[in-house]
């Protein structure tokens, strides 16, 4: 039991609610977009599974990047598993390998329609999460291309994965709506970054407040706090959105007002993002993201 529970301390099980919800909003999306699937049990199966796949993938990814970023967290995270001394490495390459492999095989069950189109998106998604942590690449030193590389993965595939275990991917729908979530990580996951500072740069990532300062960072990742959710807007407008037009124009205008608001937290005294250990718009990153996929699924499903 204490290694389980150092395991799923390693998983860092608070960030793995994102990414399931992610995917179940993905479906329910694809569910409610026109045309509307008549109704068959695999509607919640392949959903199910798909949302567990997403979660365990995600603690895949963190504990690579827990192995790789070891000397950082020394520094930024010295009571996790690793640094404290309390988990081996050994035991962690070996969860790593395990809970990627568990992702894929149960990336390979959803198959709506006999299409495996889910796994070909987890399998580009891991290979992301690797080049984000591993040399020789590890993005995650490479200023905004390491925003790129959590984007794509956690945001524009995550939507796209979830609307695959309903319908087909070969359209601009569920691109549309990843592209939303993906522009929202690319500036918002700079968030976790402030607080890391002093550690980053002694591990050599230069994130985007150690390569232009603290302030002109919060202002250069401000837009992805309001531009992606006037696309919703946007699309509902443009008809790219398929979803409940009057829920949807709502969702843009809650979604567009909490950004700015956490635009506020941010810019108004921007020094606080490097003093506070996790300063309070990183939490409001995570809260938009629930917001947002409960507020695609209710659009598409009401």
């Amino acid at each position: 039991m204490s290694r389980f529970r150092l395991l799923l301390e390693l998983s860092r099980p608070f960030t793995l609610v994102a990414p399931a919800l992610g995917f179940a909003s993905g479906a329910a999306t694809a569910y409610g977009a026109a045309p509307r699937e008549a109704w068959h049990p695999d509607l919640l199966v392949y959903p199910l599974i798909g949302s567990l796949m997403a979660a365990v993938l995600n603690a895949a990814s963190n504990a690579l990047n827990q192995i790789y970023d070891l000397e950082i967290d020394r520094v930024n995270k010295p009571k996790r598993p690793l640094p404290s001394g309390r988990l081996s490495l050994r035991a962690a390459w070996t969860f790593t390998w395990l809970t990627y492999a568990f992702a894929f095989g149960l990336a390979w069950l959803v198959e709506p329609g006999g299409r495996h189109e889910c796994f070909w998106i987890v399998v580009i998604a891991a290979i992301i999460t690797v080049l984000y942590s591993v040399p020789p690449f590890r993005t995650k030193r490479l200023g905004i291309w390491a925003n790129v590389t959590i984007a794509i993965p956690r945001g524009v595939l995550l939507k796209v994965a979830g609307w695959s275990s309903i319908k087909t991917v070969f359209g601009l729908e569920p691109w549309y709506i990843g592209t939303i979530f993906g522009l929202f990580l690319l500036g918002a996951s700079t968030t976790k970054d402030f607080a890391d500072m002093e550690g980053d740069a002694r591990g050599g990532c230069r994130t985007l407040p150690i390569i232009y300062g603290v302030r002109r960072a919060a202002w250069m990742i401000s837009p992805s706090f309001v531009i992606p959710f006037l696309m919703i807007s946007a699309g509902a407008c443009a008809g790219v959105l398929t979803g409940s037009f009057l829920l949807l124009q709502l969702l843009a205008v809650v979604m567009t007002g909490y950004g700015l608001y956490v635009c506020y937290l941010m810019l108004r005294r921007p020094e606080e993002l490097a003093v506070e250990e996790n300063h309070v718009s990183w939490a409001h990153m995570y809260r938009m993201m629930f917001v947002a996929q409960i507020g695609f699924a209710l659009a598409y499903l009401l």
